[in-house]
């Protein structure tokens, strides 16, 4: 199984609208991906690790796959319509981590 992980950084005077990427944009995506994705999980960022520090994403989007080509061959057709997107819910550049699942 893949994992991709699209992570927002945290940031002062950042932008992050919480309830666009839930309620548009992550539907969105589950619709353009279609069945390759076969989860979706939006992890909101609220501590980082020391006590009283800001956590260092103020969101992260998990994309789940059985394999890289399901990823490949849904993202690639769709990257345009996703990346276009981002915009509307957040000034920051998100970092794109793909990985294996092994347990």
């Amino acid at each position: 199984m893949v994992k991709v992980s699209v992570l927002y950084p945290n940031g002062e005077g950042k932008r992050f609208d919480m309830d666009y990427y839930l309620t548009t944009h992550i539907p969105m995506v589950r619709i353009l991906l279609g069945a390759a994705c076969t989860n979706v999980e939006v992890d909101q960022g609220i501590a980082g690790g020391t006590p009283g520090s800001k956590a260092p994403y103020v969101a992260v989007g998990h994309l789940f796959f059985n394999t890289i080509d399901d990823f490949m061959s849904s993202f690639e057709p769709n990257a345009n319509a996703i990346v276009s997107d981002i915009p509307n819910y957040t000034d920051t550049t998100p970092v794109v981590q793909i990985n294996e699942i092994k347990i």
